[in-house]
């Protein structure tokens, strides 16, 4: 198998995916590009009332079940407020880091689809004029969009058409380096969308059927902690793909799969777990197996909302999460192996 993943297509597919906005509630450009690579798979997508696409893959067994689930949503705001001077202001939308974010450019989007660029900045932007540039903590309160367009009132924001509740998205930067580091906003978790592809094209190349039925979901709101909190009552396994985390406890790497044992809220089921700790040995997959802090799952969600189903979940380890992230292909590559053996013998 290790060859005979299509390296090519799934970049392809990661880029495609990240630069395709889809911050938290907006999936509006992001749900048709699923339906379009699905197609080009043979595959339709089924979506829920809550925009969760389906791709269905039937198995060897149709008495079971699983699904695999990787997120479309991505951070980002929303505008809460224009100032008199034209400046908006925003609410973050999932976990935005905003030192991460100065200097960045972003683009809104109105409820009638006109979009302008901007630039995210430090009210005390300059320090050639304030005192504080430096030491002024970036939060919701001291960070500030300002619109690329000859704007100096709230009247002139409005008359473009911006109101409160637009959506804002960053730009992403992808980049994949000759060395094979992958540096890009919306790794989280259009890295894990494009793998869940990779895996449904291996197959379907090699005229494989995996050991049951699974259903690829790929949920929004992730982000705010309820994207998997619906499960179709048909699935007994929810399994996340999801980066994982790189730090001092973790024996993590960019260059590694990692499968996580517990999380923020809950240890994930063991036996489901174990399993995928000797699928990875079986396959000779370089594995790490960590606890993750301040994280969480789709497929812990499924749980907390009192879905009847066993949780797992693994993901390339990635630098810099809810950042400028990193990872590596190596890692990604290992991440869509472990997905294909898993679901061999799942």
């Amino acid at each position: 198998m290790e060859h005979e993943i299509d390296q090519e297509y799934l970049l392809k597919a990661m880029e495609d995916f990240i630069c395709t906005p889809s911050p938290v509630g907006y999936y509006d450009e992001v749900n048709p590009l699923l339906v379009r690579y699905a197609g080009e798979l043979g595959y339709e997508v089924e979506f829920d009332n809550k925009r969760t696409g389906y791709i269905k893959v039937p198995g060897k067994d149709n008495t079971r079940t699983i699904c695999v689930g990787a997120h479309l949503d991505t951070l980002g705001l929303m505008v809460r407020r224009i100032d008199k001077d034209g400046m908006i202001r925003t609410r973050n939308l999932g976990g935005i880091n905003f030192n991460a974010i100065e200097g960045e450019t972003a683009t809104v989007v109105t409820r009638d689809g006109r979009t302008y660029t901007g630039l995210l900045a430090c009210q005390s932007h300059s320090v050639h004029v304030f005192d504080d540039t430096r030491t002024l903590e970036r939060n919701e309160n001291t960070m500030i969009f300002m619109l690329d367009e000859k704007v100096s009132s709230e009247e002139d924001v409005r008359a473009l058409g911006i109101r409160h509740g637009d959506v804002i998205w960053l730009e992403p930067h992808f980049t994949v380096t000759p060395s094979g580091f992958i540096k890009s906003r919306f790794i989280d978790d259009k890295a894990c969308v494009a793998c869940a592809l990779a895996v449904i094209k291996y197959m379907k190349d090699h005229d494989l059927s995996p050991a049951c039925n699974v259903w690829f979901a790929f949920p929004h709101y992730e982000e705010i902690n309820h994207g998997g909190a619906y499960v179709p009552p048909q699935v007994s396994q929810y399994i996340a793909l999801d980066i994982a985390l790189i730090g001092q406890d973790y024996d993590g790497r960019e260059d590694r799969v990692s499968i996580c044992v517990k999380d923020n809220f809950s240890p994930y089921d063991r036996d489901l777990t174990g399993h995928l700790i000797e699928v990875a040995e079986r396959a000779r997959i370089d594995a790490a197996v960590d606890i993750f802090y301040r994280y969480g799952t789709d497929a812990n969600a499924a749980v907390r909302a009192g879905n009847n189903v066993q949780a797992a979940a693994f993901g390339m380890g990635t630098f810099c999460s809810h950042g400028m992230e990193r990872t590596h292909i190596d890692g990604v590559m290992d991440t869509v192996r472990l997905l294909a053996a898993f679901l061999a013998e799942a």
